[in-house]
């Protein structure tokens, strides 16, 4: 068997187990979904939190002794210690100095090995992924994506590499968030909260930040809007993920210890932190264009991918040796800063230089294609900045009582800023340093650094309002409360393939259906994924003797009988095959939506929905009209057609779609309008569209 059949086949194995617990998970939990709300979500909220918190104990102690194995151990070098996981000490001298940055560079190959062979999809940070997944594809998430960006990361970090132990965290979480939504066949939006809790429960747990990480569920999706909806769900899952977490990792003292005397004494010293402001909005603006900039480079290096970390890593070892804070976490150095006596002695260059390298080393280390997070080097960045406002003004005696809160409202102010999550981020430092204090001038610096950033953002799948989301944006024009259901709409599938099927006459019976691909089940008739006809057609022929299993997309967006047409309506963008399979209960396919299905549900949905306005206005009456080839509706925008006030256009139908009666629409001739007018305004409407 060559390499590539034995990864093949190592992959398929994978899946089948993952595949068979899924399915064994949903039997369990088959009455969840139609629970109330509530209970619905204290139940799937403490699922998603459980994993959360095991995902994060896994990562934590992984990391610690991967650190110990390969950078103390192979590279000579132990890293400063943080307060809340075992007391501060400073980092050890570079006993062979030489070793460091080959010890990065084999961890930075290791990584890219493991990703690009296996999973892809788990190359980079992993928090912007899981905002995709939100999107996109709430119920996309592959299960070894897990596995080796758990792995991935641990080997990236603890070789040295820089970055945060959130991404990885985040990932573990939201891509159960998702198995979980495919386990009990939850609709998109459903799905959608999964994924969003999983993000803030893993990233609350590895920071032990629980209110933070609630918030940053609800606010990491959208640059200027918050997704509500995800709020209470992701309450529970970070509460419990939080509780386990600490419960096993040494107690409940945060990351940075108890800091009770940051803050401010005077009124205007709130002045200086403006300055804070300003200054770490600039620096969240460098970080963003590098981090980007570098990705973007280091993805046109006409180099393999594996090879790419291993090399950036050899760079980062380098900078690591005259700027030790760059390499790993960072979170030592950054603890040290939080020390007066540690910052006051640290060389001024090191305090000049710290942000900008870690800037550097976090850009080439997952720029480059290693796994690790981006937030906690942002929040590292940030404090290192604030310290060297603080450095700079104690040379010339200004603000010299406020040390503490220089490095922590820069922490808040960077980060939150640049990720649009002002209120979690400024929730979240809090916690982790132990102090409410600096609350008031770190809202002053997030208002000014805030203001620096602008729509410039650090996660590129985050949306600017909930209305550009694939997954609301027909939600907005949507009556749901009218919406017929999708077992209303739905056509019986015409084939469904038994998953022992050779891929070849899996070809013949899809060719001679006429159809782009079908449903997948096992012996008890149960949905195990899709294929289509396309990717079956392009095997070799020495592969078509193979049986469906190791060739389903058993990711494919799914659909419960008891949805209504706007869960259709989300699940179609989403899915990668112009269909969704609708299963019962019992998981299995009893339907198929498609585009033609929505058209039709759409069209019963608009005239429900008129009928009751109908009902609801005195002389109000429904009327259909085509417009005519000469009418004075030809060629002109809704907005300039003189309706009276008193007439709605309801839809739009051109051809096979229905078009949303936007104002600035253009008709058409053979335009067919559903129109909502009073007896008195009938003959202007009739005159208007012919």
């Amino acid at each position: 068997m060559t390499r590539r059949s034995r990864r093949k086949a190592t992959m398929i194995a994978i899946d089948s187990v993952t595949g068979g617990g899924r399915r064994i998970l949903g039997r369990a939990l088959s009455g969840v979904r139609q629970a109330p709300y509530l209970r619905k979500w204290l139940a799937l909220g403490m699922l998603i939190g459980g994993v959360a918190g095991l995902g994060a104990i896994v990562f934590y102690y992984g990391l610690t002794w991967g650190t110990q194995l390969l950078l103390t151990d192979l590279g000579g070098y132990r890293p400063p210690g943080v307060a809340g996981e075992g007391g501060y000490q400073p980092g050890s001298g570079f006993s062979r100095p030489w070793a460091i940055p080959l010890v990065v560079g084999a961890g930075g190959l290791i990584s890219g090995l493991l990703v690009f062979t296996w999973a892809p999809e788990a190359e980079g940070h992993g928090t912007d992924s899981a905002i995709k997944a939100v999107h996109a594809n709430p119920k996309g998430v592959r299960p070894r994506v897990i596995v080796v960006k758990l792995v991935a990361s641990i080997i990236t970090i603890a070789s040295g590499g820089s970055g945060g132990r959130e991404g990885p965290t985040a990932q573990i979480s939201s891509g159960f968030g998702s198995t979980l939504a495919r386990a009990l066949n939850l609709t998109p939006r459903d799905a959608r909260i999964c994924v969003a809790a999983g993000i803030a429960a893993g990233i609350g747990a590895i920071f032990k930040a629980p209110l933070g990480g609630a918030m940053l569920g609800a606010e990491l999706l959208y640059v200027e809007d918050v997704e509500i909806e995800a709020l209470l769900p992701s309450i529970v899952a970070t509460s419990v993920g939080y509780g386990i977490f600490c419960s096993a990792t040494g107690g409940f003292t945060p990351v940075f210890g108890n800091n009770p005397d940051a803050g401010v004494g005077n009124p205007w010293e709130l002045a200086l932190f403006a300055v804070v402001g300003v200054a770490a909005g600039l620096v969240g603006r460098l970080y963003t264009w590098s981090f980007y900039g570098l990705t973007d480079w280091w993805n046109r290096v006409p180099m393999p991918r594996v090879v790419k970390p291993a090399v950036a890593g050899v760079v980062v070892g380098l900078i690591g040796l005259e700027v030790p804070g760059a390499l790993g976490t960072g979170y030592g150095a950054l603890q040290g800063e939080l020390d007066l006596h540690v910052l006051v002695d640290m060389p001024l260059l090191i305090v000049l230089v710290l942000p900008l390298a870690k800037i550097l080393t976090t850009s080439m280390s997952i720029g480059s294609g290693g796994s690790g997070g981006i937030f906690g080097p942002g929040l590292v960045i940030g404090g290192a900045t604030g310290a060297l406002l603080w450095r700079l003004g104690h040379q010339v005696g200004i603000g010299t009582d406020v040390q503490l809160a220089f490095v922590i409202v820069g922490m808040a102010a960077c980060f939150g800023a640049i990720a649009h999550a002002q209120v979690s981020v400024l929730l979240m430092v809090a916690e982790m340093t132990g102090t409410i204090g600096v609350l008031p001038p770190a809202m002053v610096a997030l208002a000014f650094s805030s203001l620096v950033v602008g729509s410039t953002s650090i996660y590129r799948s985050q949306l600017m309002h909930r209305s550009d989301s694939p997954a609301h944006r027909f939600g907005f024009g949507m009556a749901t409360d009218k919406a017929v259901g999708v077992a209303e709409v739905m056509r019986a599938p015409r084939l469904v393939l038994p998953d022992g099927t050779r891929v070849a006459d899996a070809v013949v019976h899809l060719s001679g259906s006429g159809l782009p691909g079908a449903p997948v089940v096992n012996n008890d008739g149960a949905f195990l994924g899709v294929v289509q006809l396309a990717d079956l057609s392009d095997l070799p022929a020495a592969r078509r003797a193979e049986s469906l299993t190791g060739h389903l997309d058993a990711e494919a967006m799914t659909l419960p009988t008891d949805a209504g047409l706007d869960a259709a309506l989300e699940a179609l963008p989403a899915s990668e095959h112009g269909w969704v399979p609708v299963l019962d209960n019992d998981f299995r396919p009893v339907g198929i939506v498609s585009a033609v299905e929505l058209v039709q549900g759409w069209e019963r949905t608009m005239r429900a929905s008129v009928r009751a306005v109908s009902a609801a206005t005195r002389d109000a009456q429904l009327v259909d009209v085509e417009v005519g080839t000469t009418a004075p509706a030809v060629r002109r925008a809704v907005r300039d057609l003189g309706l009276p006030r008193s007439v709605v256009i309801v839809s739009i139908t051109r051809g096979h779609a229905v078009v949303l009666p936007q104002a600035d629409e253009v008709l058409r001739a053979g335009d067919r309008l559903a129109v909502l007018t009073p007896a008195s305004a009938l003959t202007r409407v009739q005159r208007i569209f012919g």
